[in-house]
């Protein structure tokens, strides 16, 4: 092949992937979305600095896996096609997107996966926020009002709080948190420039939801009964608010405790999160993704908090790298 035909080839190449439109993929959810993987080592780690992303770049056994995210120096890589906004923070994808620039969510493993996968600018918008559920806090509008008996304890227990406080008030704090993510959703993209520099105005598709979240419901049995249809109807009516009928999603159940958890509430949560990806109406476009096995002890982690996947950057990694590689399996559809 001749040089000039090559530079030709190079230019047309950079061309196409220069004005291919932007792909922008929501990840959503509460903590575990926001995440608390640990990423650096600390110098008096009880057990060697285990399920931090230090460790695991740095570990013979998972070097070889994790090798991308580092430089010929050991420094983190930061990518250029796929950039993320989470909150007040934005830049181009690397560890330290979690719940603090510590710390990493399943953002990282999801956003490595699908950007490889695709080949085109991607754009991460997370918004998540910890200890919220879907009975109140995500209840989107086609939910309507929770049962009128968990209304009037709502009510009571902000009346202890606020003496004046009145149903008006208790009705504003139902879906606060669905309304609060298509805001950031839909300023986002109108400037999306902003959020990823290189964007030209080339259009952009919302490509894909990705849900990690249950925990807060898990508390309640009512909580638990309710949540297939809540989680669903969160679905349609993300679809109805932006206008892509059969926008992908993907559910990273809540499995914290691993094989091993055997609470009927936490059990309950996971069945309904696999339930609404199995319904009928979803056929083709809604994915689960089992996190069960990506579970870690205390002894091989961080933290022995007991919560939040007790701090394990594999963890996290795993179940965002499972919920993008299910994503471009329903795109691929």
């Amino acid at each position: 092949m001749n040089r000039p035909f090559c530079l030709s080839l190079c230019f047309i190449l950079a061309a196409s992937v220069a004005c291919a439109k932007l792909k922008v993929f929501v990840l959503a959810g509460q903590s575990n979305m926001q995440g608390a993987g640990q990423v650096e080592m600390k110098e008096d780690s009880r057990n060697g600095g285990q399920g931090t992303l230090a460790y695991l770049v740095k570990n013979e056994k998972t070097a070889e896996k994790y090798a991308h995210l580092v430089n010929g120096k050991g420094e983190w890589i930061t990518r250029r096609d796929v950039w993320i906004r989470y909150d007040d923070r934005k830049d181009g994808l690397r560890p330290g997107f979690g719940f603090r620039t510590s710390s990493i969510g399943p953002e990282l493993g999801f956003g490595t996966v699908v950007g490889d996968a695709l080949g085109e600018p991607v754009l991460l918008i997370k918004t998540c926020w910890g200890g919220k559920n879907v009975m109140v806090d995500f209840r989107s509008p086609s939910g309507g009002m929770p049962p009128e008996a968990l209304m009037e304890r709502m009510l009571a227990g902000r009346q202890k709080r606020e003496a004046g406080a009145t149903m008006k008030d208790v009705e504003a704090q139902v879906g606060f948190y669905y309304r609060e993510m298509v805001r950031i959703v839909n300023e986002t993209l109108k400037d999306l420039k902003k959020y990823y520099p290189a964007y030209d105005g080339q259009g952009y598709e919302l490509a894909g939801f990705g849900w990690h979240q249950g925990w807060n419901d898990g508390g309640s049995m009512d909580f638990v009964q309710a949540y297939e249809e809540n989680l669903s109807t969160i679905i349609k009516d993300l679809r109805k608010e932006w206008k892509v009928p059969d926008l992908p999603v993907v559910i990273g159940v809540s499995g914290f405790g691993g094989r091993n958890q055997s609470v009927d509430r936490r059990l309950g949560i996971i069945a309904a999160q696999h339930a609404v990806a199995n319904r009928r109406e979803f056929k083709g476009s809604v994915a689960s993704v089992e996190t069960r096995d990506f579970f870690r002890p205390a002894e091989q982690s961080p933290s022995r908090q007991g919560y939040h996947w007790n701090g394990n950057a594999e963890t996290f990694y795993l179940i965002g790298e499972g919920m993008g590689q299910a994503m471009v399996r329903l795109l691929k559809k």
